[in-house]
C-alpha cells in the first residue's frame, strides 16, 4: 500500500487511539494531583514518540535481523490492526486496579496505551515499503503526537462538554474505520502472497 503524509497521519492516529485512550488516561491518572497531570501526559506522549521514532529508524535493520518479509509484515500488521479494532468497536469490561495508586511511568500509558503493538507494527510497515518517505513518516508522527497531547489534555474539559456517551460513540466509529484498514491491508497482503506463488 502506497501511503501519503496524510493518509499515514490518519492511519497513526486511528492505532493510537486518543479519544478511546481518555477512559484509561482518566482511571491511572486519578490518584495524580489535578495541577500534575497535564505534565504527566506530556511526558508518557514524548516517552511513545521517542519509542515509536526509534522504530522508524531501526525497523528496516530490526527486520533483516528477524528474518522477515515486509509481506509478513504487512499481514501480521493487518491481523493486529483488525484485533484492536474489534476492541474498540466491541471494548472488553473495564478493569479497575485499586492497588496502583502512584504516578504511573512508561506503563501502561506510554506502553502500550499509545505506542502499543498495533502503532509499533504500524510504524515499522510504512518505513519498509517507502524508505524514502521516512521524514513524512517523522512529520505524521509529531502530527499524530500533538493529536493526542490535545486531546488527553483536555480530556475532562471533553468529557464534561460532549457527555460520555458521544466519547463512546467516537471510538466506535474510529474502531469501523480501523477495520476496513486492516481488512485492506490484509487482501493486499494475500493478493501479492497469491501473485508470488503464481509466478514464482
Amino acid at each position: 500500500m502506497n501511503y501519503t503524509f496524510l493518509s499515514a497521519t490518519i492511519l497513526l492516529v486511528l492505532i493510537t487511539d486518543p479519544v478511546g485512550n481518555i477512559p484509561i488516561f482518566a482511571n491511572a491518572l486519578k490518584h495524580v494531583a489535578p495541577e500534575r497531570r497535564p505534565w504527566v501526559i506530556l511526558r508518557e506522549i514524548m516517552i511513545a514518540f521517542v519509542l515509536l521514532l526509534t522504530f522508524m529508524f531501526v525497523g528496516e535493520r530490526f527486520l533483516q535481523v528477524m528474518n522477515l518479509s515486509e509481506l509478513a509484515l504487512q499481514i501480521g500488521g493487518g491481523v493486529i490492526l483488525f484485533l484492536i479494532a474489534l476492541r474498540m468497536v466491541f471494548p472488553p469490561p473495564e478493569s479497575v486496579d485499586p492497588e496502583q495508586v502512584e504516578e504511573p511511568l512508561i506503563v501502561p500509558l506510554a506502553v502500550p496505551a499509545i505506542a502499543g503493538p498495533s502503532a509499533l507494527a504500524t510504524v515499522l510497515l510504512l518505513v519498509s515499503q517507502q524508505p524514502e518517505k521516512r521524514l513524512e513518516w517523522i512529520a505524521a508522527l509529531c502530527v499524530t503526537m500533538a493529536v493526542s497531547a490535545v486531546v488527553l489534555v483536555s480530556a475532562e474539559r471533553i468529557q464534561r462538554i460532549i457527555g460520555h456517551r458521544p466519547v463512546v460513540a467516537i471510538e466506535r466509529l474510529m474502531g469501523l474505520v480501523l477495520v476496513s484498514v486492516a481488512i485492506e491491508m490484509l487482501l493486499r497482503g494475500i493478493k501479492t502472497f497469491a501473485l508470488q506463488v503464481v509466478h514464482g
